[in-house]
């Protein structure tokens, strides 16, 4: 089977990047992560909040997905819902199981849907963020069906070469470091959600 993945981004609007191995302003993310998370809250009249991370752990560039998820699950995210981690990943042979049962149990929550990307070679180590969903698949023959109502994905290699190889032989420290930011950004957000139930 092949590992390789890629994505093909349906609707997804005003996609911002941002650098994860220079200066990142996990602020900055936070801000427009939060302000994205309101704005589906309030048009879709929605009332929680779900991580849903992409990926498997069997494969270094794939598993940027599972690693936040870890993360955000390893230092207790209290006020919104992780689904995917490195022990119970979320990937293409489990997805349509994991889509109904979100469906069934979270229906009041809007989902930031996470995973690995390939993108132009100069994005490498950048991560984006966007309203929409992603449309993830492993190169299995059937069609996955897109998932989320924003997009967070940790740009792993570049998209000139299909080589299955590349995901294996992508670095483990980028990787890392993406996920780093990515949970900083997002325990961020949580401190805004309870700055603002004190007020």
């Amino acid at each position: 089977m092949k590992l390789w993945k890629t994505f093909n981004i349906q609707k997804r609007e005003d996609i911002s990047y941002y650098d994860t191995s220079g200066d990142f302003e996990a602020e900055r993310f936070a801000l427009h992560l939060n302000q994205l998370i309101t704005e589906e809250m309030t048009r879709q009249g929605k009332e929680g909040v779900m991580f849903l991370c992409i990926g498997t752990d069997r494969s270094t560039g794939d598993s940027f997905g599972p690693l936040v998820g870890h993360k955000l699950r390893l230092n207790r995210l209290k006020r919104a819902a992780v689904i995917g981690t490195l022990d119970r990943p979320v990937h293409a042979m489990n997805l349509e199981l994991y889509t109904r049962y979100i469906r069934m149990h979270y229906p009041d929550y809007v989902v930031v849907a996470i995973d690995a990307s390939v993108g132009s070679p100069d994005h490498v180590g950048f991560a984006t963020l966007g309203r929409g969903a992603l449309q993830p698949g492993l190169g299995v023959a059937k069609e996955l069906e897109a998932i989320g109502d924003i997009s967070i994905t940790g740009i792993v290699g570049g998209c000139g070469g299909y080589d299955p190889v590349m995901l294996q032989s992508v670095r483990l420290s980028m990787v890392m470091k993406m996920a780093d930011c990515i949970c900083e950004s997002i325990f961020l957000v949580e401190r805004f959600w309870e700055n603002a139930a004190i007020i």
